[in-house]
């Protein structure tokens, strides 16, 4: 089977979901002088393995709820389309979680139990997001699970590991990645909400209408910017970390094309530029806490 298949399958393109908490919470261990790289890399790994895991997981269960099918405008799915078999996408996606909780065991040696509650919740919601009985993603409970476990949970639990000690300056950063990997989302959302409706997929665009996505796209980055000044006027650090607010233009940019723009496959390439301006807003900030005195 062609590694290209499996390497889109694992959703590359939505990676930085899953780099950016951990180059946040690392750069805020780093400011406070309890950097440990080790229990960093390892976070990434499993960091990026969990949002894998359960990218093949959404490829095996929206095909089989129906969700893909021949009128999906989004990038194509391997099970759907029957480039791997759903069996093995499955088989996929367990192997995938499986690894990841074997390499987490290093962190919850390292750091205690509180890690291995956090991996096996993380894990949990990864499956559950489109499988299960009740999935979140199915339910309007998605843009809910993102937020915490993309945002919340993973830069507060990269802080832990490193400092060994839960850091009110990690919520707060964890707010703007949580809004950004939540941007992400709202743009895949809107440009599937005619399939997800026919597929009985209750997303937030589909149970509150693609005005409301507009203006969680709107708030959701308002909310990323708030942050560093936040971070500049209430924490006392330097000006550097204003850095990302150089972002500001392409942010309007980028707000303008998912309000104006008409046609659902053209979120295909603002989904794209989403994720390239949660990594560069992730990159920056990181660089303004770590210089920041």
């Amino acid at each position: 089977m062609k590694f290209s298949v499996w390497m889109e399958a694992a959703r590359l393109r939505t990676l930085p979901a899953s780099l950016v908490p951990v180059f946040v919470g690392g750069a805020l261990a780093w400011k406070h002088g309890l950097f440990h790289a080790p229990a960093t890399a390892m976070a990434l790994a499993c960091a990026i393995l969990i949002q894998i895991g359960t990218n093949f997981a959404n490829d095996y269960f929206d095909f089989r709820s129906g969700a893909d099918t021949a009128e999906r405008v989004g990038f194509a799915r391997a099970s759907s389309t029957g480039e791997i078999a759903p069996k093995i996408m499955l088989g996929m996606a367990l192997a995938t979680f499986s690894l990841a909780f074997l390499l987490g065991l290093y962190l919850v040696f390292h750091a205690g139990w509180p890690i291995l509650l956090i991996g096996v919740l993380s894990i949990t919601a990864g499956l559950l997001y489109t499988g299960g009985p009740f999935p979140l993603a199915y339910n309007g409970l998605g843009d809910i699970f993102v937020f915490l476990f993309f945002g919340i949970v993973a830069v507060m639990g990269t802080y832990y590991v490193n400092a060994l000690e839960w850091s009110a300056e990690s919520f707060h950063a964890a707010l703007a990645v949580g809004a950004l990997s939540t941007m992400i989302l709202a743009a895949n959302n809107y440009r599937d909400v005619n399939t997800d409706r026919k597929a009985g997929k209750k997303t937030l665009v589909v149970l509150l209408g693609e005005r409301f996505t507009r203006w969680q796209y709107l708030l959701l980055i308002l909310l990323a910017f708030a942050v560093p000044p936040f971070f500049y006027f209430r924490e006392s650090y330097d000006p550097v970390i204003l850095l990302p607010m150089i972002l500001v233009i392409p942010a309007g940019f980028l707000v303008y094309r998912f309000w104006t723009e008409t046609v659902k496959e053209q979120f295909n390439m603002i989904l794209v530029r989403t994720a390239q301006f949660m990594t560069a807003f992730g990159i920056l900030f990181s660089i303004g806490i770590i210089l920041s005195r």
